[in-house]
C-alpha cells in the first residue's frame, strides 16, 4: 500500500485515478509520496519514508529542492497542464492594459448613487478611458515553453507582429510556434522594439530581478510589460522609476505584493494564472499519474530535480538506484548485481547535474532486504528501490 499526503486540496478528477494500491489523505504519517499545489515547504522536515513530491503546478519556489536531491526524493512538478488558463489571463492581461479597462470599471461603480444622471456621466466621462487597440502592436515573448508558445501564437492570430526569445528552445516547443513568429536575435533587440512585452522564464538565481535599471533603460517609451511568471524577475525599485519616467506604461502582474498595488499604472490581479477549474484538474491529473509510475515503475518524467528516465514495464524485478553522477557508478552497481548472481536483462542510466538514474530490470532469486543493505553500503549510492 502506497500512502500519498496531501497537502492541498487537489482535484478529484486527479484523486480518482488512485488504485486500491493507494491510500491518501491530510496529514497521513509515513508517506512514500506528497500531492502538493502552493502550501510552503521549506521548513518542512521530510519524512524518511518520503520517495516522491509532485507539485500540482509548474512552480516549485515552496519545494526545498536541494534538500530533496541530498536525500534522493524526486521532485515533479505538472509543465503546460494549467498553459491554456494562463495565456488566456495574458491576453485579458494585455486587453485591460491596451483599453484602460480596469480604470473604467472602478470609476463608472464609483457612479452608484446618481441615479438617472448614470448614462449622461457615463457618456461625458468616458474620454478619459481612451485606449488603444492590440492590433498590429508588437509583442515580445520571453520564454517559449508551453505558456510562451500558446501566447506567441495566440497574439499573433489577433493581429499582432509577435517576436520571441528563448536560448534554451526545445525542439518540441519549436514545432508548435507559428511560423509568422519572429525569432530575436538578443533579449536587447527584444526589449527595445516591443510594444508589449510579456515573460515566461522560471524565476531562479540567474534570473531574479533580470529586468532592471538597465533592461529598462533599452525599452522603448509606453512599454507594457506583463509578469505572470514570477513577482521576483522584475526589480521593483527599478520598475516604479521606470514607470515614473514613462518608460512603462503599464505593468500587469499576477504576483503583487503590497509596494506593487500602491504604485500607479500597475494592474494587480490576485495570482489568477492558473485558477480555473480546468487548470486545477489538468494540474491534478497530470501530478498523480507522475506519482503514480514513479512508485510504482520507477519511471521517471517531468522531474525538477532527478533525469528524465522511462522503462517499459516487462515481467523481470525491477530495481532503481539513484546515485551520485561520478565516474566508476556504473560498474559499481553492476558488478554488485553479478556478485549477487542477478542478470541484468534491461537497464536505462541517466544524469542530471550532480545526480544520476538507473532503471535496472533483472532475472534472478532476490533476497530484496539484503540487496537494499548492500546497496546502500556502497559509497555514492543516494537511494535504491526493488519493485
Amino acid at each position: 500500500m502506497y500512502r500519498i499526503d496531501l497537502l492541498n486540496k487537489i482535484s478529484e478528477k486527479g484523486l480518482s485515478l488512485f488504485t486500491d494500491k493507494y491510500e491518501y489523505r491530510t496529514d497521513i504519517p509515513d508517506p512514500d509520496g506528497i500531492l502538493v499545489r502552493s502550501k510552503e515547504m521549506k521548513e518542512m522536515t521530510l519524512p524518511s519514508s518520503l520517495k516522491a513530491i509532485a507539485r500540482a503546478g509548474a512552480g516549485v519556489n515552496n519545494i526545498p529542492i536541494d534538500k530533496c536531491s541530498e536525500k534522493g526524493i524526486v521532485v515533479f512538478n505538472t509543465p503546460g497542464a494549467n498553459a491554456n488558463g494562463v495565456k488566456e489571463l495574458v491576453v485579458l492581461g494585455m486587453l485591460l492594459a491596451a483599453r484602460n479597462v480596469a480604470e473604467g470599471l472602478i470609476w463608472a461603480k464609483g457612479l452608484v448613487g446618481e441615479g438617472d444622471k448614470v448614462p449622461d456621466l457615463i457618456e461625458k466621462g468616458k474620454a478619459q478611458f481612451v485606449g488603444t487597440e492590440i492590433l498590429g502592436k508588437k509583442l515580445g515573448v520571453v520564454g517559449l515553453g508551453a505558456i510562451g508558445t500558446m501566447i506567441a501564437n495566440t497574439a499573433e492570430a489577433l493581429g499582432m507582429d509577435v517576436m520571441g526569445y528563448d536560448p534554451f528552445l526545445s525542439i518540441e516547443a519549436a514545432w508548435k510556434l507559428s511560423r509568422n513568429i519572429k525569432k530575436a536575435p538578443s533579449l536587447d533587440r527584444l526589449l527595445a522594439e516591443s510594444d508589449y512585452i510579456t515573460l515566461h522564464v522560471p524565476q531562479n538565481k540567474d534570473t531574479k530581478g533580470f529586468i532592471n535599471a538597465d533592461k529598462f533603460a533599452i525599452m522603448k517609451k509606453g512599454v507594457v510589460l506583463l509578469n505572470f511568471a514570477r513577482g521576483g524577475l522584475v526589480e521593483t525599485a527599478a520598475l516604479k522609476k521606470a514607470i515614473a519616467d514613462g518608460i512603462v506604461s503599464r505593468y500587469v502582474t499576477d504576483f503583487p505584493d503590497e509596494e506593487i498595488i500602491k504604485t500607479d499604472k500597475v494592474i494587480a490581479i490576485p495570482h489568477l494564472g492558473a485558477s480555473t477549474e480546468e487548470s486545477e484538474e489538468n494540474c491534478a491529473i497530470m501530478a498523480t499519474m507522475q506519482i503514480m509510475d514513479f512508485l510504482e515503475n520507477g519511471n521517471i518524467k517531468n522531474s525538477v530535480n532527478f533525469p528524465e528516465c522511462i522503462l517499459d514495464r516487462s515481467d523481470k524485478t525491477r530495481i532503481t538506484v539513484s546515485n551520485k553522477n561520478e565516474p566508476g557508478m556504473i560498474e559499481k552497481i553492476t558488478h554488485l548485481l553479478a556478485d549477487n548472481k542477478l542478470n541484468i536483462a534491461d537497464m536505462i542510466n541517466k544524469s542530471r547535474g550532480n545526480i544520476a538514474y538507473n532503471i535496472i530490470d533483472v532475472e534472478g532469486d532476490i533476497n530484496a532486504a539484503e540487496l537494499v543493505k548492500k546497496f546502500e553500503a556502497v559509497n555514492g549510492i543516494i537511494g535504491v528501490r526493488i519493485l
